[in-house]
């Protein structure tokens, strides 16, 4: 009986996890898109709140001893702070720029960018099967943007901005670790920083939060130099211009959900397997879309929806070949003598 509770208390843990990873994962892309449209706060300065509320967090959890902080050489993060800074801030000029079903399927497109940088600067090969899911996932994405009616030059440079610096992120990560097993398989659905952090933690012999903890101020630092040169900031529409009450209360709101984002994540990494998370990272997938069209009123042609389905289509078929071949990977390993 002892036995059966505890697997009891252990499923209810990770079903409270998952839930709470859903709730704060949809809640983020539609709160700051809020923030954007009905506010216009400026993009590089909410980025600059997430990180600081992010350390600050994380400060209040080492004081609450889930975690104690470990002496880290500066020089070892710089590139790491720099890259976390440029991916988040393009992604979320993505956001601010397109329609939310727009921004969401670009980030698809993440897949076969690395697939392709690692074929042609690493010399790496993928399966047929792997190589053909492309063509959904591509052809859908296509199809959105085309007949997507507030579609715009700029958010498509933002948007492919946003893919290229994730793809490298996530590649650098990938070699960084080398042979040893890379958690998670599609960047559109996990912050592509952790598989940087994978390969930093492996280095540096700390986990995640530990790094996170010293690399989120380094972030913040970056971008407090950064903001001036591209934000205003005591003017009017800069981070400290004259807000109402119910925008600034919305700004903290989202950075504290960004807070909990992270920490939701590194849990489930942790807690489950690697289906589980796949499977669950579509499904919010497909929230997502559909409650962006919804909230926003954003129009949705036919078209646009056989782009959405194509691209979703790739999408699981690319997750399934590609754990078919990890689980095949792993029994090979095993038969070995």
């Amino acid at each position: 009986m002892a036995a059966l509770a505890d697997r009891v208390r252990g499923s209810g843990r990770i079903a409270a996890g998952l839930l709470l990873n859903l709730l704060v994962s949809i809640c983020i892309v539609f709160l700051n898109k809020w923030i954007y449209v009905h506010y216009g706060f400026p993009n590089m300065s909410l980025t600059l709140v997430h990180f600081v509320v992010t350390w600050l967090g994380l400060y209040v959890c080492q004081k609450l001893d889930m975690f104690a902080p470990k002496s880290l050489p500066p020089s070892k993060l710089l590139l790491l702070a720099l890259s976390f800074c440029g991916f988040v801030v393009f992604t979320n000029l993505s956001l601010q720029n397109n329609t939310i079903g727009t921004y969401q399927l670009a980030k698809a497109m993440t897949t076969p960018v690395i697939i392709v940088i690692q074929t042609f600067c690493y010399k790496k090969t993928f399966s047929t099967k792997l190589q053909l899911t492309l063509i959904p996932i591509t052809v859908g994405v296509i199809l959105n943007s085309y007949y997507d009616v507030k579609f715009n030059f700029l958010g498509t440079v933002f948007a492919a901005l946003g893919v290229l610096v994730t793809s490298l992120y996530q590649v650098v990560g990938e070699e960084k670790k080398g042979d040893r097993e890379t958690w998670v398989y599609d960047a559109h659905q996990v912050p592509p920083y952790l598989f940087w952090v994978g390969a930093k933690q492996h280095e540096l012999q700390v986990n995640s939060m530990q790094l996170l903890y010293y690399q989120a101020p380094m972030s913040s630092a970056m971008l407090l130099v950064a903001v001036p040169f591209f934000e205003p900031v005591f003017a009017e529409g800069g981070i400290f211009g004259p807000w109402s009450v119910s925008a600034l209360l919305m700004v903290l709101l989202s950075g504290v959900i960004a807070f909990m984002v992270n920490l939701s994540i590194y849990w489930i990494i942790g807690n489950t397997s690697p289906v589980t998370y796949n499977m669950f990272g579509h499904f919010k997938f497909c929230i997502t879309l559909f409650g962006g069209y919804v909230l926003f009123k954003d129009p949705l042609s036919i078209n646009q929806g056989l782009g959405m389905l194509c691209t979703l289509f790739g999408i699981l078929a690319y997750t399934h070949f590609k754990l078919s071949e990890q689980e095949g990977s792993k029994s090979k390993l095993v038969q070995r003598p």
